[in-house]
């Protein structure tokens, strides 16, 4: 058989499933047609199926996008040479919601009865890319900070002088119905002027009470409710586990607004975009782990982030769209990692999801 050959022969005493169960490396044994011979236990852990389900199915049924996997698979067989790939993209047909970041090594094992056999190598790369990704979104963020403070101080002195302006105005104003447009311009500029401040200001501190992530998600929910068009359908799905947590109420319902107003104005007049609630377990943001995350998606079935931006989405000015400000992004990462937290993104046609992972309790490790 192919697994025992895997084994030489000093090692013949042991049970060669429990030697490859051992390992956390993904181990998967495929025949000549690409099917299935064996799985290890992490194998079976990272396609989320177990050995007699798998056994003799197609290796290209269980995933949903292989990103040119099965291409390279097919390649190595017929070439019958050891083929290295890192930080391969997958997805999982089990699920297929959530990419999986692969080192995968092909080797080619000779079988003279049943043709070519194919062994897969799989390391999980995707935590330690998702942390090679923060790490320089997080480098990247203390640029951006530097680059928006200095063009916050070239804003304050135009929005002082129109203030003045305004209030010059307003005293030479006869008709007390004018003065109301005057009352909108002082206004709309002491709320500019603060958030000028809050760039330029040192970070404050997060002003943490005891509350409930959900009515967080339904104060966004009934201020985007206010803004759709009917014709936008918004939904929401809250997994009820979610406990009450620590947090700066009014830094995560603006940064969930910014990601809720930037879904809506992706869509358009006719659309739909799902809050959704989730409990994480035993996850790293950054350098810390977390014994327990929430996580907030704010999921748009619009055209997608385009390609071109992808990579610097969430520096101050970058947007996709004609009209827009490209600060609402930077403004929703800056609060949330003041938080101990991060915001992903997965986009494609149709499908977006901005996610907020939220640190609910860390690890003493």
């Amino acid at each position: 058989m192919v697994v025992e050959r895997l084994f030489a022969s000093p090692l013949s005493h042991y049970d060669p499933a429990e030697l490859l169960d051992a390992l956390s490396t993904g181990l998967l044994v495929l025949d000549a047609q690409l099917c299935v011979v064996y799985a290890n236990v992490a194998a079976q852990d990272l396609l989320a199926i177990s050995f007699n389900q798998a056994r003799g199915r197609p290796f290209a049924d269980l995933l949903s996008e292989s990103n040119g996997l099965i291409a390279t698979l097919r390649r190595a067989r017929e070439q019958a040479k050891t083929i290295a790939e890192r930080e391969v993209t997958i997805r999982i047909a089990a699920t297929p919601r959530e990419p999986r970041v692969l080192d995968i090594t092909i080797t080619p094992l000779e079988e003279q009865m049943t043709g070519t056999h194919l062994l897969l190598e799989l390391s999980d790369e995707t935590q330690r890319s998702r942390l090679t990704q923060e790490s320089e979104l997080r480098a990247r963020l203390e640029g951006s900070r530097l680059m928006t403070r200095q063009l916050a101080h070239e804003v304050k002195n135009p929005l002082g002088g129109l203030r003045g302006a305004a209030q010059l105005l307003e005293r030479e104003l006869g008709n007390p119905a004018l003065r109301e447009y005057t009352a909108v311009i002082i206004n709309e500029a002491d709320r500019l002027a603060a958030l000028v401040d809050s760039m330029i200001v040192p970070t404050r501190a997060p002003q943490n009470a005891l509350i409930n992530v959900h009515e967080i998600c339904e104060h966004v929910y009934h201020l985007l409710r206010a803004e759709a068009p009917a014709t936008v359908l918004i939904e929401r799905d809250y997994d009820p586990s979610l406990p009450e947590a620590m947090l700066d109420r009014n830094q995560l319902i603006q940064a969930l607004l910014n990601l809720a107003r930037n879904a809506l104005q992706a869509i358009g007049d006719r659309g739909r975009i799902m809050l959704r609630t989730r409990v994480l377990s035993h996850v790293s943001i950054g350098a810390s782990r977390c014994r327990l995350a929430a996580r907030i998606d704010v999921e748009d079935n619009g055209p997608g982030v385009p390609e071109g931006i992808r990579g610097s989405l969430f520096y101050p000015l970058v947007t996709g769209r004609a009209q827009g400000s490209g600060l609402g992004l930077a403004v929703a990462q800056e609060l949330i990692t003041r938080n101990g937290g991060a915001i992903e993104f997965q986009s494609e046609p149709s499908r977006t999801a901005f996610s907020m992972i939220i640190p609910l309790e860390l690890s003493n490790s």
